[in-house]
């Protein structure tokens, strides 16, 4: 159920008959627009405040009664405006308090004062708080309402978060911590700067330097396995996983998708597939994810993400997945799909600034923090040209690295004519990064080396998105339990018989399907198979052939 986001009249009084034909007024002529909130007890409102603060709700007017046992209504219209100081400030006085009153309009910028009774509203009421809440409307912004990030621009751990918040769809604010907002917030929480980032969800829960799964299971994301026993477990949530469990699903599989940190996989992560069929403006990859998502859900499927699997036992034909949280999956048949991720650039002082300028894909997540500045992409693959279009709409500049003399090996002729037509884009051939520089903050600057004379050059660098090659995520797997390649992708199919060696791991008389390892009931589709196309839609028809493998694998079982 979705919370009343209106903006509110606090009103507090001792008295409470007063209080009540106070809020009877109220009620009658602003319940459309505001809510109505009031206490006689001064303290309650002070943390009412506070704690609507916290929820990121909007106080418009406070009226207050002047005297009060506990404290003078002067003082709490003193102590409440630090939180909400654009809000209207009224004080209810008795004729006698009218000097303390016209005081407190210095004081505390008090906006009005009015003498007990009102009556009627209509006359002595209404018509001077509806031109101060005319005048509060005017200079309003409404704040934003989700998720908000409050941390340091160059922190791994705040940029390791908005990736994660940004690869799951959640929209989210960002706010630096060393911007007068980020200092409110950290002092209204009671945040240590050790804590953070500090994440804020939507109902006002805070969570210092958290753990994803944290976070996922307070946004209703499921980290935990429901069920005993799955017909078929999917290992990775990218466009093979999704297709594979869009395909489980619909026919009647008991399917379960374990993702490590956020559907989509590489693809998700693009500013622009262009490439896709039956797309002929192209789409982003969250725009392929979200539509995945709704598919594999409307399906029943079940997807526990952020959740890592660590291992597979194999048992009388059963597969048993341990996952990261020490808890195990019961499966008949498993599909792995986790992809691949980019190789870790080699050049001296790159881990130093991982996440602190150094990115590893991830461009539509730090796209505005570069604007008007000096950005380089590695790398000449799709991903690379894609990357720096979208990073060019904002930074001053993009300059390409590649080892090759220019794109043309490696990049999709659609793209390098894209990258070609815009100013801010230059591409810089037989260049390698050697050396990332900056203080203990950020990276600052750049050492490249030129492969055809070997001579080296210093430049100016805000920030490095990095997009070379590829490595896919085996590295979980059982050494020797899964057949894989000199570069760890997983054999399969024929691939198993190719040579003698390979046979003999093979256990059963039948032949291996197309997709399956050397395990029988294991299948491997996507990226992350040996021979792999490494395109959306062959990664998408993989997943959904595993399922038809599946099938005839569950059918003997």
């Amino acid at each position: 159920m979705a919370r009343d986001r209106k903006p509110i009249i606090l009103s507090v009084d001792d008295d409470q008959q007063v209080l009540r034909s106070l809020k009877r007024d109220l009620r009658s002529q602003y319940q459309d627009d505001y809510r109505i909130i009031s206490t006689t007890q001064v303290e309650e409102a002070l943390q009412a405040v506070e704690d609507l603060k916290k929820k990121g709700e909007t106080i418009a007017l406070f009226l207050s009664d002047q005297r009060m046992p506990d404290m003078l209504g002067v003082d709490f219209l003193e102590k409440a405006k630090p939180h909400y100081p654009n809000a209207k400030r009224v004080l209810l006085t008795a004729y006698s308090d009218t000097d303390a009153a016209i005081k407190a309009i210095n004081e505390v910028q008090l906006d009005y004062y009015l003498l007990k009774p009102w009556d009627p509203p209509e006359e002595k009421l209404y018509p001077i708080l509806t031109e101060l809440l005319e005048d509060w409307k005017l200079t309003h912004r409404p704040a934003f309402e989700g998720i908000r990030v409050v941390g340091y621009q160059y922190s791994p751990k705040s940029h390791n978060v908005k990736d994660w918040l940004a690869a799951n769809l959640l929209p989210y604010e960002w706010i630096d911590a060393r911007s007068p907002q980020g200092e409110e917030l950290v002092e209204l929480h009671r945040c240590k700067v050790t804590e953070l980032p500090l994440v804020i969800l939507e109902d006002g829960t805070a969570f210092s330097d958290p753990g994803l799964d944290e976070v996922a299971e307070a946004l209703g994301m499921s980290a935990t396995v429901q069920e005993d026993l799955y017909d078929v477990v999917i290992i990775g949530g990218g466009p093979s996983g999704m297709a594979a469990a869009v395909y489980g699903g619909s026919e009647g599989l008991k399917t379960l998708v374990i993702e490590k940190r956020a559907p989509g996989g590489q693809a998700g992560s693009s500013s622009r597939i262009e490439n896709y069929l039956g797309f002929p403006s192209g789409l982003s990859g969250s725009e392929l994810t979200r539509r995945a998502m709704a598919q594999t859900l409307r399906f029943g499927v079940e997807v526990v993400s952020p959740r890592e699997v660590t291992g597979i036992e194999i048992r009388d034909n059963y597969k048993i997945l341990t996952l990261d949280d020490d808890s195990r999956v019961r499966t008949k048949s498993v599909i792995l799909t986790t992809g691949v991720q980019y190789r870790m650039l080699e050049a001296e002082g790159a881990d130093k600034f991982n996440g602190a300028g150094v990115y590893y894909g991830a461009a539509t997540t730090e796209a505005r923090a570069c604007e008007n500045h000096n950005v380089f992409v590695v790398g000449g693959g799709n991903s690379a040209g894609q990357g720096a279009v979208y990073l060019s709409k904002f930074a001053e500049r993009v300059t390409i690295l590649v080892r090759k003399p220019d794109l043309t090996a490696s990049m999709s002729s659609y793209l390098i004519e894209q990258i070609e037509s815009i100013d801010n884009i230059t591409v810089q051939g037989y260049r390698e990064v050697v050396k990332v520089c900056g203080d203990d903050d950020r990276v600052q600057r750049l050492v490249l080396q030129n492969l055809e004379d070997d001579s080296t050059e210093e430049v100016k660098a805000d920030a490095l998105f990095i997009f070379i090659g590829a490595r896919p995520r085996t590295e979980w797997l059982e050494r020797g339990q899964i057949m894989t390649d000199q570069r760890g992708f997983v054999i399969t199919g024929r691939d198993l018989l190719a040579t003698p060696e390979r046979s003999k791991s093979w256990p059963l008389e039948r032949n291996p399907y197309l997709l399956e390892t050397c395990q029988p009931g294991i299948f491997a589709a996507g990226d992350v198979r040996s021979g792999a196309m490494n395109r959306v839609a062959s990664a998408v028809g993989e997943g959904a052939m595993a399922i038809k493998f599946v099938h005839e694998y569950l059918g003997g079982f």
